[in-house]
């Protein structure tokens, strides 16, 4: 097109080019080829040459020069190719970082059951209130979730204390309780038999917690106790909500259940516990060393269970 003629077809001054001519220049320019070009834009060779041809048409000048089987840049083509792709790696880092900071902020968690509905939902609300803009996701649940495949940033796990992965929250006691009114009935160990065991059956996974009574039993050398019956149940919270109700002796994690022993719902008729020589762990993915959210939420925790050891 000679130069004349582009100036003719040109547009008013000042005004911008549309961006998907200028896109079409980028490519063209880094690879002085249309046809590369177009193979990189998913388009036709015929239509990058014409996309070209309009944007020389809009500026009024040549920005290439069209050899045989090869493209080589004008001088306007080169003051053009420096600006538009200064432009473009500007358009593509503001675009990546307002996406990023529009993007949900997320915390994914993975527990027991047990330790969710017992220790953490009635501590959430005070992280919860000091990051109001961090939606927090738990995942309660027996089976072990493989963290980086679940996308989950933390799991506090519940572990023999020599296997334990990541940061210690607490070793686990376990003791029996009982609601008061039952408690009154209890004087020695053998009496437990006039009385209903409230248990937890849980599958069969090799890293799964047990709420089973053998730690106590064994340290007060009661390994042939029997209760006059059983109530089996498949979450450890709905045996504590049994043994709040009357119904019978929960084998009581502590610190798990603290709070009800404070309050004087659940008490422990016969003294101090047994170490269980289980304990909670905070496992991290991968993802979570990117996701500021998660490392609070993580330092979170440890405060909250060392808060509880003092109380």
């Amino acid at each position: 097109m000679p130069p004349e003629n582009a100036k003719a077809l040109g547009t008013a001054s000042g005004e911008l080019p549309p961006l998907e001519l200028l896109r079409s220049f980028e490519a063209a320019a880094r690879r002085l080829s249309f046809t590369l070009a177009a193979g990189e834009l998913h388009l036709s060779q015929s239509a990058v040459s014409r996309q070209i041809q309009q944007l020389e048409a809009s500026l009024g000048v040549l920005l290439f020069e069209r050899r045989h089987r090869a493209l080589a840049l004008t001088e306007a083509g080169g003051v053009m190719q420096r600006a538009v792709t200064d432009s473009l790696e500007r358009l593509r880092d503001a675009t990546a970082r307002v996406r990023a900071s529009s993007a949900p902020r997320q915390v994914a968690i993975t527990t027991t059951p047990g330790f969710a509905s017992l220790w953490l939902i009635p501590k959430l609300a005070r992280f919860t209130g000091s990051h109001p803009q961090v939606d927090v996701r738990v995942s309660a649940t027996l089976d072990v979730l493989d963290l980086e495949s679940s996308r989950l940033d933390l799991a506090v796990r519940f572990m023999p204390i020599g296997r334990g992965i990541g940061p210690a929250l607490f070793e686990e006691s376990v003791i029996p309780l009982c609601s008061p009114q039952l408690a009154a009935s209890l004087r020695t160990p053998a009496d437990f038999s006039k009385l209903t065991l409230l248990t937890v059956e849980y599958p069969d996974h090799s890293e799964a917690p047990t709420a089973d009574w053998e730690p106590w039993l064994k340290v007060m050398g009661l390994d042939d106790l029997r209760m006059k019956s059983t109530l089996r149940f498949t979450q450890y919270a709905d045996a504590v909500a049994a043994a709040v109700a009357g119904q019978g002796v929960v084998i009581g994690r502590l610190p798990l259940l603290r709070e009800l022993v404070q309050d004087g719902r659940l008490v422990a008729p016969l003294g101090e516990g047994a170490a269980s020589h289980r304990g909670y762990f905070i496992e991290a993915s991968r993802r979570a060393a990117g996701n500021r959210d998660a490392q609070e939420f993580a330092e979170w925790l440890r405060d909250e269970a060392e808060a509880a050891q003092r109380s």
